[in-house]
């Protein structure tokens, strides 16, 4: 072997353990990476698992929706708030201007409050599912830790939940000052109604029948009539007269059938439109529609005892029908329009209070 071939010898072998050197690095480098990576991985797997789990039971808790905060909104809350300040100033009104001295002459006074705060509560109760604000606080139930700012911002199941919580109030002091059928009853029916409402998320939340919402409708309006009665006809029986009043016994129903209306077709989902009724939604809708004929044509029967509640009534089933329509075109926020049949249902009660038959 020449010195040529020893040189090239020499560098065959250097190049071979060179390589040898470097592969078993990149070997350990290789498993080092790989045990970072495997590591990393478990660490993320661990972390995914925890916040699902958190996650979950956020979900188990509470399912927020929360709505669309528009000027409209602010505007709507702004005159409910002067409504809210409204009620309180008529109240203190009658108590300081009656001939009732004393106890008697605050009991007046809040019974007029109680009257327009629990209209109000309904009002908002609209204005809540018009604009999509049903599940804005989830299913938490009654309150959230910062609920007055979500009020003072423009919230209106913020509002509607503080307006309930100040019905309450007034409701316990009448029945302490001045208990009574309409005191003691309307207590009752607001406690009730208030176990009712958190029946009503989870019924947006699609968790209970619709029953419930329908139910929880039907006791605000209860609420409304127990203290308007007591209010026109101070010490008259609520229970004898309510049964006696056979004007009110299909609104009631019709109220009834449109808080399941409501729950039937879910939060946020259109009802569809229906020429036969093909879902339980569609049938729910068509005993309203028939509930609210029966309106109609009791108040017509009974004519001329009731004229004006006679006429709200017809223009509330044009009503109705335009309503249904703005579901079915914006159903997750279909507008002042829910506000407005409600606010005609509320005028309808009031003028059958408050006729008195010829």
């Amino acid at each position: 072997m020449n010195k040529a071939e020893e040189s090239a010898g020499l560098s065959t072998g250097d190049y071979l353990a060179g390589w040898q050197r470097g592969k078993a690095e990149w070997c350990v480098d290789a498993n080092r990476w790989k045990s970072t990576l495997m590591k990393e991985m478990a660490s993320r797997s661990v972390s995914e698992q925890k916040n699902s789990a958190l996650s979950a039971s956020a979900g188990t808790t509470s399912l927020a929706a929360e709505g669309e905060m528009t000027r409209t909104v602010r505007v709507i809350g702004l005159v409910m708030a002067g409504l809210v300040a409204g009620a309180l100033l008529a109240g203190l009104w009658k108590a300081s201007t009656g001939v009732q001295p004393g106890t008697a002459a605050l009991v007046g006074g809040l019974f007029l409050t109680e009257v327009i705060l629990a209209g109000v509560l309904i009002l908002l109760g609209s204005i809540v599912e018009g604009y999509g604000y049903g599940l804005s606080l989830g299913t938490r139930w009654p309150y959230t830790r910062n609920i007055v700012v979500l009020m003072v911002r423009g919230d209106p199941e913020a509002a509607h939940r503080v307006v309930a919580t100040l019905v309450g109030l007034i409701a316990l002091a009448l029945a302490i000052l001045a208990p009574g059928s309409a005191t003691l009853s309307g207590l009752a029916l607001v406690v009730i109604t208030a176990l009712f409402g958190i029946g009503t998320l989870h019924v947006l939340a699609g968790r209970v029948p619709a029953f419930v919402h329908g139910t929880h409708g039907l006791l605000a309006y209860g609420v409304f009539l127990s203290y308007l009665t007591g209010l026109a006809f101070p010490g008259i029986p609520f229970w004898s007269y309510l049964g006696a009043m056979a004007a009110l016994h299909p609104l009631l129903l019709a109220v009834f059938l449109g808080g399941m209306t409501t729950g039937q077709r879910g939060f946020g989902q259109p009802i569809g439109a229906f020429y036969r009724p093909q879902r339980l939604a569609h049938w729910t809708v068509a005993a309203h529609v028939l509930a609210a004929l029966s309106v109609v044509a009791t108040l017509g029967w009974l004519m001329p005892a009731y004229p004006l509640a006679f006429y709200l009534a017809v223009a509330q089933v044009a009503v109705g029908f335009l309503l249904f329509h703005a579901v079915n075109l914006k159903p997750k926020n279909p507008g002042i329009i829910v506000a407005f049949h409600q606010c005609m249902a509320l005028l309808i009660t009031t003028a059958i209070i408050l006729s008195l038959p010829r």
